[in-house]
């Protein structure tokens, strides 16, 4: 088991996509209220006196959409400043960087990752749940300013999903031969839209790569991230290519990170709610830091026993409901 040194931060449940493997098309989702997000304060002090202290060093911001969050530039000056913090990154839909990132770079962020389904303005729109005018060339622009003002390394999320955008793989993929950009790609997972995720089933990471071996031939790369992707990279490119494999190819061995909810919720597992600590209402309740750490502590010892592997045993489909913005991400 690797050290669990890796905090992914929900700063906002809200976003202003509703992509088809995140939000179920149609449903009315319940949004957090702002008195129950946790607030600026609140999460610095959770940082720096209890997480910090238990051995996390690495944090990364997520959604909802992060870059909705209010005074989102002065939070990343602030977790970027501590010095215990190693590394600091960001998850975002890319719709509102374009106008943010060079504020964001100074404030202390270096690694980015931005969604990006689709090379196609009507695929993407059909992923997005928005239909709008510009709404790719707003993405694509914010990835142009992301890789100009100098984010490294600047990391494209793709979630493929069968019959939508898996004849784009190669597409993709070739963004990484001139640009030290690196592509993942996803396994789409049954979270959110169960009826989307029943009709399509996903596609294995192993026929992704096989995908692109014919094309270019493909080599493991050098490069390792923090989290769960197997990189690899097309021979005499810049970039890679990284597969994330929680359906076929199960890493909960390897896995090194806790989520926190937006409204403060400390879960060891993506896709198993056992154990998970309710921070802000403790926080709230005069309940001390001192005491909150041993309890993180606790969690930290059994994380190895709530895994993906051993999520609801009732849920005899593997779909769970709740989208992936309420989880975190």
């Amino acid at each position: 088991m690797n050290q669990v040194d890796y905090l992914r931060i929900s700063l906002i449940d809200r976003c202003n996509f509703r992509c088809q493997y995140c939000m179920p098309e149609g449903a009315e989702l319940d949004y957090i209220l702002k008195q129950q997000l946790l607030t600026d304060e609140e999460l610095l002090t959770l940082i720096e006196e209890v997480f910090i202290p238990v051995g996390f060093t690495r944090f990364r911001l997520t959604g909802g959409e992060p870059l909705l969050r209010p005074r989102v530039v002065e939070l990343v000056g602030a977790i970027a400043s501590l010095p215990q913090t190693q590394d600091l990154s960001m998850t975002t839909n890319g719709f509102l960087l374009a106008p943010m990132a060079q504020n964001l770079y100074d404030a202390g962020l270096r690694r980015i990752n931005i969604s990006l389904d689709s090379l196609d303005p009507d695929t993407f729109d059909q992923i997005i749940g928005n239909h709008g005018r510009g709404r790719w060339e707003q993405v694509w622009d914010g990835i142009q300013v992301a890789h100009h003002v100098g984010f490294d390394p600047l990391k494209l999320n793709v979630v493929v999903i069968p019959g939508v955008n898996d004849g784009e793989i190669i597409d993709l993929a070739a963004l990484t031969i001139d640009k030290q950009w690196h592509v993942r790609f996803i396994e789409f997972m049954p979270i959110g839209n169960a009826d989307l995720f029943g009709s399509s089933g996903w596609i294995a990471s192993e026929d992704i790569r096989q995908n692109i071996r014919q094309r270019w031939g493909l080599t493991e790369s050098q490069v390792r991230g923090n989290g769960p992707a197997d990189v690899f990279q097309i021979p005499g490119a810049k970039g890679t290519l990284g597969f994330i494999s929680q359906m076929s190819e199960c890493f909960c061995d390897r896995c090194n990170r806790m989520r926190l909810s937006a409204d403060g919720w400390l879960r060891p597992c993506l896709l198993n709610e056992n154990g998970q600590i309710d921070l802000k209402t403790a926080l709230r309740h005069g309940v001390s830091t001192a005491q909150l750490r041993e309890e993180v502590r606790v969690l930290l010892t059994i994380k190895p026993e709530i895994n993906f592997k051993q999520r609801d045993p009732g849920n005899t489909k593997g779909v769970y409901t709740r989208t992936m913005s309420q989880i975190g991400g």
